[in-house]
């Protein structure tokens, strides 16, 4: 499959960006293809995808269900391995999971049922980064009060609602300060406002604190609100079809620059039969 042409809307908005990044990237993605094998036969899911992320970014992965993104984000964090091509963490190849990667995922029981939202966010910090009780406790109490659960840090998963658990889960990966944040569709299974809300939240907490991020989804508005550069996919296979940077000015939902890229990225990427959308 060919590689999606853009054209510019009448010069109001830029073209697509380039992947070429002068700096040395924090992350490189070299011709990487991942595939699976099923009784069928072998199933590609990411053909030769090449692109790179800078410390700072929130690199968006957008394209519709099945193309191929979250598997790609699996092989980041060091759970999969390609079937050819390089993964490069400041020039070193994954091959395994590490605290320098925090995932959070979409699904909500990611928490350790029994222990309390303090113990589930302290604990990461006695096994990742070998700190004792006592020195972990204060760094997690920070980052609880961080994400507005300083109320709940005693109360155990099954009592908090899927946004809360989904706010200590990003209070747990923040608070190990990982090289790159991995967002596996964090906010698809909570309702609309639930989502919004905390798609703002985490927009402050990366900016306020610098993080590099890399975030999934298959929602156009979702990835103009949280990222700072957007990679478009093609459908299954997953394959790059464009990039967009996406101006400061253009993540404050609401304003027509917001509607502009939204419907810049629809009409030019995902209005094109080849590669569809969900």
């Amino acid at each position: 499959m060919a590689r999606t042409a853009i054209r510019p809307v009448d010069g109001a908005l830029p073209t697509p960006s380039p992947e070429s990044q002068t700096a040395t990237p924090l992350l490189a993605i070299e011709d990487v293809t991942i595939g699976y094998q099923t009784g069928n036969g072998y199933l590609t899911a990411v053909d030769t995808v090449s692109f790179t992320l800078s410390a700072g970014e929130r690199l968006v992965l957008l394209g519709p269900s099945g193309c191929g993104k979250s598997t790609l984000l699996r092989a980041i964090g060091g759970f999969l391995k390609p079937a050819s091509g390089r993964i490069l963490l400041n020039g070193q190849a994954i091959s395994r999971p590490g605290p320098d990667r925090m995932t959070v995922f979409q699904e909500f029981d990611q928490l350790l049922p029994w222990r309390t939202v303090l113990g589930n966010v302290r604990f990461a910090l006695e096994r990742g980064k070998g700190l004792s009780r006592q020195d972990a406790e204060p760094i997690a109490r920070d980052w609880i009060n961080r994400v507005g659960l300083e109320r709940f840090a005693d109360a155990f998963p099954h009592t908090l609602s899927g946004g809360m658990k989904q706010r200590v889960a990003i209070a747990r990966a923040f608070a190990l300060q990982p090289t790159l944040l991995l967002m596996d569709e964090p906010f698809a299974a909570l309702d609309a406002l639930t989502r919004r809300r905390m798609q703002d939240e985490l927009l402050a907490l990366c900016e306020e604190t610098g993080h590099t991020a890399l975030f999934v989804t298959h929602g156009i508005d979702e990835a103009v609100r949280v990222g700072t550069r957007i990679l478009a996919f093609t459908p299954h296979p997953g394959r790059l079809a464009a990039s967009f940077e996406v101006p400061a000015a253009a993540r404050v939902r609401g304003t027509p620059a917001f509607a502009a890229l939204e419907d810049y990225i629809q009409r030019t990427v995902f209005a094109n039969p080849e590669v569809g959308n969900d």
